[in-house]
């Protein structure tokens, strides 16, 4: 079974100042993603052209106030059509972030990301997964994303060989959050036309944030493909973090620290690694480099 723990780390005023940095870039970046204010005041997509962007983060496309696309649900969407084709562009759109940043997006970028790192802060007792538990379940996430956003939308189709976007239909919690519950809210129809596959998203969602509350980063660790895809290029990413092994002292605080419990020391590269800097910020002897390092 899980042990349970509190952290009783003091937070340094440096990773004080960190902290606060971090939430405000976050707020600024959900903001920016979700500019159309107007979408949530009256319970409207968006549909202008910068709807054909991609966003690099898991922002549904559904959402009100959404100014792009989410890039696993267009490539769900492409994949699906009756032509299957292979979304170059999207693909395109994931190198070039994970090339430049990896999972930099998951740790700044992210809306989803916020809401799971502002659930763990709620005051209660935290559970610690055991690692011959939590290995195995972070390669759901890949599974994930191979089943429900690769294959199932190639070969599980009907009539017409279209296939459903499955992850954006069947699981996302980010598009049951921001599209499904902000629409019904505004729309009378969709709430009289919400059935068994509403209640089941609703339930899903519950689940992931509930496990945001006691495991850190629970969605992203365990189940979220565009977290996936990034977690490819973490390794060779250009952005990177690197550790001054000669003037390290060993405290491990920054692996103490860490909401994805990287061993950080042994590897800051990490396909888990969301680059959110709090190993950093909380390193006494500054031995932990994070940017663009040649």
């Amino acid at each position: 079974m899980p042990g349970m723990h509190r952290d009783r780390l003091k937070p340094s005023e440096k990773e004080k100042h960190h902290e606060r940095f971090s939430f405000i870039f976050r707020i600024a970046a959900a903001a920016l993603f979700n500019g159309y204010v107007i979408g949530f005041a009256k319970g409207r997509i968006f549909t202008g052209n910068s709807k054909l962007v991609c966003v690099p983060v898991l922002n549904c496309y559904s959402c009100p106030g959404a100014l792009g696309s989410c890039p696993i649900g267009a490539l769900q969407a492409v994949l699906g059509g009756p032509k299957h084709n292979f979304s170059f562009y999207v693909l395109g759109t994931l190198m070039l972030f994970g090339t430049v940043l990896g999972r930099l997006i998951c740790g700044f970028l992210c809306p989803f990301g916020l809401i799971q790192d502002l659930l763990h802060k709620i005051p209660t007792k935290k559970i610690k997964v055991p690692k011959k538990a939590d290995k195995p379940l972070r390669y759901l996430k890949y599974l994930i994303l191979l089943i429900f956003v690769v294959l199932l939308p190639i070969f599980a189709t009907n009539a017409f060989g279209v296939g459903d976007p499955f992850f954006c239909k069947y699981i996302c919690p980010a598009g049951t959050l921001e599209g499904g519950i902000f629409l019904l809210l505004k729309n009378e129809y969709l709430r009289e036309l919400a059935g068994a596959l509403f209640n089941w998203k609703v339930g899903l969602l519950v689940f992931f944030l509930a496990g945001s509350v006691f495991i850190n980063r629970f969605f992203c660790r365990y189940f979220c493909p565009l977290g996936a895809v990034y977690a490819l290029f973490n390794k060779f990413s250009l952005y990177r973090l690197e550790i001054d092994h000669d003037s390290c002292i060993g405290c491990k605080r920054c692996e103490k620290v860490c909401p994805m419990e990287v061993d950080v020391l042994k590897s800051p590269n990490s396909a888990e690694c969301i680059r959110c800097g709090k190993c950093k910020a909380a390193c006494p002897t500054e031995s932990i480099r994070a940017g663009f390092i040649k």
